[in-house]
């Protein structure tokens, strides 16, 4: 059936400046992490990108090792890329991928040189068939290869046409600052900072977003639900569909631990009263601070995504709403 975007679908989501950019984003994105790949339904994953467009979400993140298998989920986002947003669509669509983890063997498969970041940028470009990509990200930091070389292959993307914007994901705060210095020097300042952050996953308050606030870069956090902790699927135990049992999920059994349950249904408890998911109150956690341009979230159905943008309809906090969530988050 031919899909035809909602008309008023840019009415109910809140869109966020980027840094000191001129670029807006949606204060929730889809993240094409898991559930996208080519072990899962690629009917389902297309009525999941098509209902986030409908509700205004225009940010889709990939990066070249999501599936799996690596690579699968750019190539079914391609896929729904040539059959549901021709033409026009393109341009009403913020697209992102990343380069830095294994992609292949040998030794110019993974990492930061310029040698696999270009490689691994074309080879992402053909997935989707796409010209370009609005932001290309430095997965993760690389020890052995020079700063300024990674920096460098991320200039020449942009100078090349393959990428509009520029990104950097899992840097610490002193390696990001380096980081945003040299691309400011080479001309091609770095947009965005993709970190993982959540409640249960907070290094990112010790110094990152000051070097990130200080320079105008924005910040979009993953993992923001804790690979589904801060949900209420764990509140009776391990769902035979969720992460921590599929054997490719990256949530393990062993990390929901009975204390890390009691927070859980501490925090669902609060989110209640608030009329809200736990996820919904995880997300808009998250948001409450003015330096988060957007959060990444990941779905496994339309129900879920439906959710999650339903944060949105409850963004403020009360004092003593933050105070109880702290005192529980500081619960060991």
């Amino acid at each position: 059936m031919q899909y035809t975007a909602h008309a008023d679908r840019y009415e109910k989501m809140k869109y966020n400046r980027c840094g000191k950019s001129g670029v807006l984003l949606p204060a929730i994105s889809l993240g094409l992490w898991q559930n996208f790949g080519s072990v899962d339904i690629f009917e389902k994953g297309r009525d999941i990108i098509r209902r986030a467009f409908d509700r205004g979400i225009t940010h889709f993140d990939l990066a070249n090792n999501y599936g799996p298998l690596p690579g699968s989920a750019e190539e079914n986002f391609g896929r729904v890329l040539q059959s549901d947003f021709p033409g026009y669509l393109r341009d009403e669509l913020i697209i992102s991928t990343k380069a830095g983890y294994l992609m292949w063997p040998g030794p110019y498969g993974e990492w930061g040189s310029r040698k696999y970041l270009m490689a691994s940028l074309d080879q992402s470009l053909q997935r989707m068939h796409l010209e370009y990509v609005d932001i290309f990200y430095s997965h993760r930091p690389d020890p052995l290869t020079p700063l300024e070389e990674t920096m460098m292959a991320l200039d020449t993307a942009v100078r090349q046409g393959k990428a509009l914007y520029v990104g950097i994901s899992n840097y610490q705060a002193d390696e990001a600052g380096k980081a945003i210095d040299i691309l400011k020097k080479l001309g091609t300042p770095c947009l965005i900072h993709q970190p993982k952050y959540s409640m249960f996953e907070r290094w990112v308050e010790n110094g990152l977003l000051d070097v990130l606030e200080k320079n105008g870069v924005g910040c979009i956090p993953f993992s923001p639900l804790a690979q589904g902790l801060l949900t209420d699927r764990y509140l009776k135990g391990i769902p035979a569909d969720s992460r921590a049992a599929k054997p490719h999920g990256f949530l393990k059994p062993g990390e929901i631990t009975a204390g890390k349950l009691e927070q859980i249904k501490k925090l669902n408890e609060i989110a209640g009263r608030r009329n809200q998911s736990l996820a919904q109150m995880a997300l808009t956690w998250l948001l409450k601070d003015r330096r988060i341009t957007s959060v990444l979230i990941g779905a496994s159905s339309v129900a879920q995504l439906d959710n999650n943008i339903d944060a949105l309809n409850h963004p403020e906090f009360a004092a003593d709403e933050l105070k109880e969530i702290e005192n529980v988050l500081r619960e060991k």
